[in-house]
């Protein structure tokens, strides 16, 4: 287990408020100051949302490039990674950022079922922000929901549509999608290794009170992790977590645990294949 370990933070995302808990940065200063506690503890990888003058989520490309700008300046050589979320902006509204050039982006390439709503990935939408992650030298994060999600990727990356090696973050515990379940990981990354090869890069991100049971999994098996109050507000049933920080330091113990050393921003991105910051 000598293989550094990948934290991604994901700070806001679409849904959390602050009368969820008053730690979700939802301006664009709250986000660059809660990012930057985030890298100090140890995260590499930003993965951002946006939101409006109302705290409603939105695909403004003025406001990813505030704050791609804010943390390329507070937080120097960290991996800022964009979302091209549907909870954001319909059709190509999705990747009205991509000409920013992040280092990375979301990109989930099929549909599935949320708690309340189809979330929707049409095969040409999905291919139209491939192409343009492509074209701007954006490096795709495949967000499988699903395990056909991850045979799209595959299919997508044999025939040229995404470049290079795909990193692929398994979603679990989204109610009505794929739910927490340690045989279905298990095969998840049996499946990564056999079509993307052994040392295909591959991430997990649980919901809710799964973040910490996915940060465990993750990290024992030699894959990275996700945390961040876009998908668990508290620490535990009693305690709000106070900060993106907090549950960055909560990925980082699990790596002592487990003995492996929490990659650099450099580490991260060399591990996978990103230009040097």
């Amino acid at each position: 287990m000598t293989k550094p370990c990948i934290i991604c933070v994901a700070i806001t995302g679409s849904l959390p408020t602050k009368e969820n808990n008053p730690a979700v940065p939802i301006t664009i200063s709250e986000q660059i100051e809660s990012t930057q506690e985030a890298f100090e503890a140890g995260a590499t990888i930003a993965h951002c949302h946006v939101r409006d003058d109302e705290g409603k989520p939105t695909s403004d490309p003025e406001r990813f490039a505030a704050l791609k700008a804010g943390l390329e300046k507070h937080c120097p050589g960290m991996i800022v990674q964009l979302s091209t979320g549907g909870r954001s902006g319909a059709g190509a509204t999705r990747g009205g950022m991509l000409p920013l050039s992040p280092d990375m982006a979301s990109l989930s390439v099929g549909s599935n079922n949320f708690p309340t709503r189809v979330y929707e990935n049409p095969p040409d939408l999905v291919d139209w922000l491939a192409s343009e992650m492509a074209t701007y030298g954006v490096k795709p994060e495949i967000e499988a929901f699903d395990l056909s999600h991850i045979f799209q990727a595959a299919r997508m990356w044999k025939d040229g549509r995404i470049k290079d090696t795909p990193y692929v973050q398994f979603v679990m515990g989204v109610k009505n999608a794929m739910p927490v379940d340690r045989d279905v990981f298990d095969y998840y990354i049996h499946t990564v290794q056999r079509l993307f090869g052994e040392d295909a890069p591959w991430c997990a991100a649980g919901i809710g009170s799964n973040q910490i049971v996915l940060n465990d999994w993750a990290i024992s098996s030699g894959g990275h992790a996700r945390t961040g109050l876009e998908d668990n507000v508290r620490l535990d049933k009693d305690r709000l977590a106070p900060s993106n920080a907090a549950l960055v330091k909560r990925a980082v113990e699990l790596c002592e645990k487990y003995e492996r050393p929490v990659a650099s921003y450099t580490q991260a991105r060399d591990m996978l294949g990103l230009r040097a910051a």
